[in-house]
């Protein structure tokens, strides 16, 4: 059962509040990124002494910024991601954000603490995510957003804070066996957007204050952690899987093809996989994908990827069975679940399509994409209230309280009182504006 003030609060009002004014923004969904990025960030969670549940959520954004949502959360920018060359960059901003909760930075602001009452006019924790309808540019779950990423003056660090996040930071890095000096790297990127028009700097130079002083204390902190040499291993590989796959869907085909020309690693086959499937190529789209099959069957996310290629070029039962043996593969990815109960969906399987999709809920309750598919299968099985319950928490995920209202008491008037599904909606009502 959703519970709407519950930890996801502070992600909740983080994504639905914005100071200044930006254009409709969103969270990039997809299994195989969302775990290149757990594991890049595994060691130094490990070394902070956060909780692997910590969760990284990638906005679809072409500034460089990153930022903390609450405890449990932190935002990277797509622009920042395929910014960062090496997974020591990528690191050290993990790092960065770790320590200001590490630290207890947030629990610092009382502008956080006063924002925190709107939060039940605001929806869950997607409130900035409205990708119902996801098209195929981003055909690997991109939720378009109806606000800016983040109110920056609530993520305006106090020199101070940025001088003990820098401290620790480098730290955890040294502890994880990433290059120290890679923070130094990063820092230089953002070097000199403070000397630009407040307009034209990126948010990252706002909210995380560079400054003389601390770029040669950074450096002084990076020299006391000398880097150990470490050979290319699994972190590496998950990053590059990442940026690849973030740039191939991304980027216009064309310019993808022509940087991957004539190459065969495993990365350029899945870069020009996805070019040829957004050209609606989808002899050549196959043909890439089943030979990295071949070379790494065992892997869900190539499974999950030719089931997405599959259903997007109108053979929806061959998609099944690809997303079947992604689900078996990874049955604790809920973003998967989805993509396997729409495809039943799309052969009219919906008795099937249900308990999958039921199982996509469990794993995964802010996917408005798989609140739509829910809602869609319990009308078409002649479960109107259960449909109501759906609608009224996609609704909610995507910040229309006032329509999340009208399915939640709708809902309620069908639904047994007491039932699972009574309980749903009534979540909802608790928070949804009087009418």
């Amino acid at each position: 059962m959703i519970r709407l003030l519950s930890a996801t609060l502070v992600l909740a009002w983080t994504l639905a509040m914005a100071a200044l004014p930006a254009r409709a923004q969103g969270l990039i969904r997809d299994a195989e990124i969302e775990y290149a990025l757990r594991q890049v960030a595994a060691p130094i969670f490990r070394a902070a002494g956060l909780p692997a549940s910590t969760r990284i959520y990638l906005i679809d954004d072409d500034q460089m910024n990153a930022f903390v949502g609450d405890a449990r959360s932190i935002f990277i920018h797509s622009g920042l991601l395929m910014r960062l060359e090496t997974v020591d960059q990528v690191q050290a901003v993990l790092a960065h954000e770790a320590a200001h909760i590490v630290n207890g930075h947030l629990t610092r602001r009382p502008a956080a603490a006063r924002s925190a009452a709107n939060v039940a006019k605001m929806g869950l924790l997607l409130g900035a995510a409205a990708a119902a309808a996801a098209g195929p540019r981003a055909g690997f779950g991109l939720a378009v957003g109806t606000a800016s990423s983040a109110q920056r003056s609530l993520f305006a660090h106090t020199r101070a804070e940025e001088s003990s996040a820098d401290q620790s930071s480098l730290r955890f890095m040294a502890a994880a066996g990433a290059d120290p000096n890679a923070a130094l790297e990063v820092l230089e990127i953002f070097r000199g957007q403070e000397l630009l028009s407040v307009g034209r700097q990126d948010p990252y130079a706002r909210t995380h204050p560079l400054t003389r002083d601390r770029l040669r204390a950074v450096e002084g902190f990076a020299a006391a952690y000398p880097a150990q040499p470490r050979p290319p291993g699994a972190v590496d590989y998950w990053h590059a899987r990442a940026r690849g796959k973030l740039s191939a869907f991304l980027r216009a085909p064309r310019w993808t093809l022509s940087r991957v020309r004539g190459a065969q690693d495993e990365v350029a086959v899945l870069r020009r996989a996805i070019a040829h499937h957004r050209q609606a190529d989808a002899a050549r789209a196959l043909a890439g994908i089943d030979s990295l099959i071949r070379a790494r069957g065992s892997d869900p996310y190539y499974h999950e990827l030719k089931g997405q290629f599959l259903l997007e070029s109108g053979r929806a039962g061959a998609a099944v069975a690809s997303y079947a043996r992604a689900a078996e593969l990874a049955p604790r990815e809920g973003l998967i679940q989805a993509g396997l109960g729409r495809a039943l969906m799309a052969t009219g399987r919906f008795s099937e399509a249900l308990p999958v999709l039921e199982r996509a809920r469990s794993r995964d309750p802010f996917d408005p994409r798989m609140l739509r598919d829910l809602a869609t299968a319990h009308a078409r099985l002649g479960q109107p209230g259960l449909a109501s319950v759906a609608a009224a928490e996609r609704y909610a995920v995507l910040g229309r309280m006032e329509d999340a209202g009208i399915h939640a008491e709708r809902a309620s008037a069908q639904l047994p009182r007491g039932s699972a599904g009574w309980l749903r909606a009534q979540d909802i009502l608790a928070v949804a504006p009087r009418r």
